[in-house]
């Protein structure tokens, strides 16, 4: 593949730069800034929401049919790297998750109808939403095929009962999309839906506290009790709710990690800035080997992170899943990313402990990466499993088609 990018792409990201610089990383060291659960407060988002849209920054990973640019997965590769080099980056240009997952399953397979009425409202920054799969033990995971909410059609609706739980962004959200069971069909017993906070016959039981900074409207347990869902509002069609599955999570994925390698990159800076300072002993701290050796095994690994995910991206853009891609892209950014904070904070001393920079909030944050959107452990499980399936083909080059003379 070709590793250059399309001036465009290039303009974009040094425009994402230049805001990030400019008006979201002061921002970080104003504790003002901040709501109770450690992310952006909500008036100074609304402000840097309506900047970034003045300045044609905003969502960049839809169609300019629905108020995006059409980057594709390369230039969001590129793009998400940047903007995420501020804690606060990717909810300034509407590019977080979930709302980033939830708007391009919807783009790509829903209706007019609810391209209208759910995704619209979400591209334009009017409503945030959330995408409900996880259940508490025993069902769904990081298998959805373990999902054991139901959904039970009755005339021209479903109806819905079970739990959910850890369903980001629910608290404030007003769209949402859930995975219920229709059948016990192995193959085709899982449907998509969607509805709005509105509807009668649930309710969220708790924001569940969790260790790190949270996204805005945190980490939920949903209960439903006889929610009634209109068969309008399923998703492709019904018992194909992995489809939609899959073809939500294999791009959600490679957007954590790209999003998660601008992190990592600025725990470097945050390490690299002190070291250069700060003497011990007469020596830079810069100057020390133990240092370099830490430093430059970090710069080999982001760059590495970058290669797998830009190869995901590009084989996404090609009309692929990409699942060994993503997932190789997966475990080696989350893992990284723990890393990276880690050094950024050791290299600081008490000072990567305090908070008097973000690099303590980034280790926080980074703990739940080899967790979400499938564990390490599954990720690998899918590596191994593709790899006694395609023998020294998992390693293969695909060849181009011969050029006519």
């Amino acid at each position: 593949m070709d590793f250059t990018i399309s001036p465009r792409i290039e303009d974009f990201r040094r425009r994402i730069a230049d805001f990030v610089d400019d008006r979201i990383l002061p921002l970080e060291s104003d504790p003002q800034a901040y709501d109770a659960h450690e992310n952006i407060d909500l008036a100074h988002l609304t402000v840097l929401r309506d900047q970034a849209r003045a300045q044609g920054l905003w969502c960049l990973q839809l169609s300019p049919e629905y108020g995006g640019q059409g980057l594709g997965r390369v230039g969001m590769a590129v793009c998400y790297e940047e903007m995420n080099r501020s804690v606060f980056g990717p909810a300034v240009f509407n590019a977080a998750a979930p709302d980033d997952g939830n708007m391009m399953v919807i783009e790509a397979l829903g209706t007019d109808e609810q391209k209208d009425w759910f995704l619209r409202p979400v591209a334009e920054g009017r409503v945030r939403s959330a995408f409900v799969m996880t259940e508490p033990d025993p069902g769904a995971g990081s298998d959805p095929g373990m999902t054991q909410t139901t959904a039970t059609r009755e005339g021209g609706d479903y109806v819905i009962h079970g739990r959910k739980w850890f369903i980001t962004g629910a608290e404030g959200a007003a769209h949402f999309i859930l995975l219920a069971r229709t059948s016990d069909d192995p193959g085709r017993g899982l449907t998509c839906f969607l509805f709005h906070r509105d509807q009668p016959g649930w309710s969220i039981l708790r924001r569940i506290p969790i260790m790190g900074p949270e996204e805005h409207g945190g980490h939920c347990e949903l209960a439903f009790d006889g929610l009634r869902i209109s068969a309008r509002n399923v998703v492709l069609a019904e018992g194909r709710g992995m489809k939609v599955v899959q073809t939500r999570l294999g791009t959600a994925r490679l957007t954590h990690c790209m999003r998660w390698l601008g992190l990592a990159k600025r725990c470097m800076e945050i390490a690299a800035e002190y070291a250069a300072r700060r003497e011990g002993f007469g020596i830079r701290l810069a100057d020390r080997e133990s240092v370099q050796i830490v430093m430059g095994g970090l710069a080999a690994d982001i760059e590495i992170g970058r290669l797998l995910v830009m190869k995901a991206a590009w084989e996404l853009d090609q009309g692929s899943f990409a699942q060994k891609e993503v997932s190789m892209a997966k475990i080696h950014v989350a893992n990284l990313l723990h890393r990276a904070a880690d050094a950024a904070i050791q290299i600081n001393g008490a000072r990567g402990y305090s908070k008097d920079t973000v690099a303590e909030w980034i280790y926080r944050y980074a703990r739940q990466a080899r967790l979400v959107d499938g564990a390490d452990e599954v990720h690998k499980m899918i590596l191994s499993r593709s790899l006694a399936a395609e023998g020294r083909d998992f390693w293969r080059w695909d060849v181009a088609p011969e050029r006519a003379s």
